[in-house]
C-alpha cells in the first residue's frame, strides 16, 4: 500500500488515474525539494536552524508518504467503484436486453391476443346473425304455416256449415304463438283470440230449415197468378131444388155475360212489360223463376251464400215485375224471399278478416 515517493517518476508505472492525483502528487515533490533547498542553504546559517530544516524536512516527507498513502487508498477505491460501475452497466444492459425481449414478446402476444379478440368479435356477430336469421326463419315459418291452417280451416267451414274447424284451428294457432314467446307477435295472438270468441258466439244457419221453404217456394211458383192472366171466375152456384126451373132465354142470357167477363177484363198493371208476355212466355217465366230458386238452392248446399243471395234477389225482383202485387200468393212469395234473405244474412259464417290481416303484417316484418 505505502510506495516510496520516487518510484511516481519512474517509467512503466501506471499514471494517477486523475488529474487531481497528479496535482497532489506534483505539490508534494514540489514542497519537498522547497524544503531541501531551503535546508541546504540554512546549513550554512547555523547548527540550529539546520535541526530546524531538518525536522522541518522530516514533517515534509512524513506528510507527503501520508498523503501519497492516501492517495493511493482513494485511487483504490475509485478503481474498485469503476468496476463495480462497469459490472452494474453490464448488468443494466442484460436487464434492458431482457426488458426489450419482453417488450417484443409481450407485443407479439398483445398482437394475438388482439387478432383472436377480432375473430372472436367477428365469429360472435356472425352467430348472433344466425341466430337472428333462424329466429326470423322460424317466426316465418310460423306465420306462413298458420295462414295455411286457417285458410284450410275457413275453406272446410265454407263447405262443411260448421264452426268446429276454424274454432280447432284458431286455438291451435292460439296455443302455438303462447309457446312461440315472440313480442313481434303479440297483436297476431291478440288478433286471433278476438276471432276465437267471436267465431265461438256465432250462430250456426239452419241448413234443413232454409232447404224445405226453398222446396216450397218451388212448389208455389206453380200456381203464381201473372199480371196479365184471366182471372179465375168462380162457378154459379146452383139454384135451390125449391125454385122454379129458368127459362132457356135467361140460361142463354148468363152464359153470354159469362163469356163476356171473360173476354174482357179492365184493370191497371204497373209493368208494361207483364202485360205483353205471352201464355207461351209465361210458362218459360215460371220455369225460370225456379231454375233460379233451384239454383240458390244448389249455393245453399255449397255455402255460396253472396250466389244464394244474388238469385233470390233476382226472383223477388220477377215475381214484382210480372205477378199480380194484389194476389195472396204473390204476397206470401216475395214475404216468403225477403225472409230468406234475412236468414242468409244473419246465418253467415264470420270471417277472420282480423286474423288474416295480422298475418299479413306479420309476414311483412313490421
Amino acid at each position: 500500500m505505502s510506495e516510496q515517493p520516487g518510484k511516481m517518476a519512474q517509467p512503466g508505472t501506471e499514471p494517477p488515474h486523475n488529474a487531481g492525483e497528479e496535482a497532489v502528487a506534483a505539490g508534494a515533490q514540489n514542497t519537498l525539494h522547497g524544503s531541501v533547498a531551503s535546508a541546504e542553504r540554512l546549513i550554512w546559517q547555523g547548527p540550529w536552524l539546520v535541526v530546524a530544516l531538518l525536522g522541518l524536512s522530516g514533517l515534509g516527507v512524513a506528510s507527503s508518504a501520508l498523503l501519497w498513502q492516501k492517495l493511493s487508498h482513494i485511487q483504490t477505491q475509485l478503481a474498485r467503484q469503476s468496476a463495480d460501475s462497469g459490472l452494474q452497466a453490464t448488468e443494466a444492459r442484460a436487464l434492458a436486453r431482457q426488458a426489450m425481449d419482453m417488450a417484443r414478446e409481450s407485443a407479439a402476444r398483445q398482437s394475438l391476443l388482439e387478432a383472436r379478440v377480432s375473430e372472436v368479435s367477428l365469429q360472435r356477430t356472425q352467430l348472433d346473425e344466425l341466430i337472428q336469421s333462424l329466429s326470423r326463419s322460424r317466426d316465418e315459418n310460423l306465420v306462413v304455416d298458420l295462414d295455411s291452417s286457417l285458410r284450410l280451416a275457413a275453406q272446410q267451414a265454407q263447405l262443411t256449415g260448421s264452426l268446429e274447424p276454424l274454432i280447432a284451428a284458431l286455438r291451435t294457432a292460439d296455443q302455438r304463438l303462447a309457446r312461440s314467446a315472440q313480442p313481434r307477435l303479440a297483436p297476431l295472438r291478440r288478433a286471433v283470440e278476438r276471432d276465437l270468441e267471436r267465431v265461438r258466439t256465432a250462430v250456426v244457419p239452419d241448413m234443413p230449415n232454409l232447404l224445405s221453404r226453398l222446396d216450397e217456394l218451388v212448389r208455389s211458383l206453380d200456381e203464381l197468378p201473372l199480371a196479365n192472366g184471366a182471372p179465375m171466375v168462380a162457378p154459379r152456384s146452383a139454384r135451390p131444388a125449391s125454385s122454379a126451373p129458368a127459362g132457356w132465354w135467361e140460361r142463354t142470357v148468363s152464359l153470354l155475360g159469362e163469356e163476356a167477363r171473360r173476354l174482357v177484363r179492365v184493370g191497371r198493371i204497373e209493368q208494361p212489360e207483364a202485360a205483353l208476355i205471352s201464355p207461351e212466355q209465361s210458362f218459360f217465366l215460371r220455369e225460370n223463376l225456379k231454375l233460379k230458386v233451384l239454383n240458390a238452392r244448389l249455393g245453399l248446399m255449397a255455402r255460396q251464400y253472396d250466389s244464394v243471395r244474388s238469385d233470390l234477389t233476382t226472383v223477388q225482383a220477377l215475381v214484382v215485375r210480372y205477378a199480380d202485387p194484389a194476389a195472396r200468393k204473390v204476397q206470401q212469395t216475395v214475404t216468403t224471399v225477403q225472409q230468406l234473405q234475412a236468414q242468409l244474412r244473419s246465418a253467415e259464417l264470420p270471417r277472420l278478416d282480423e286474423t288474416f290481416a295480422a298475418l299479413a303484417t306479420a309476414a311483412a316484418g313490421r
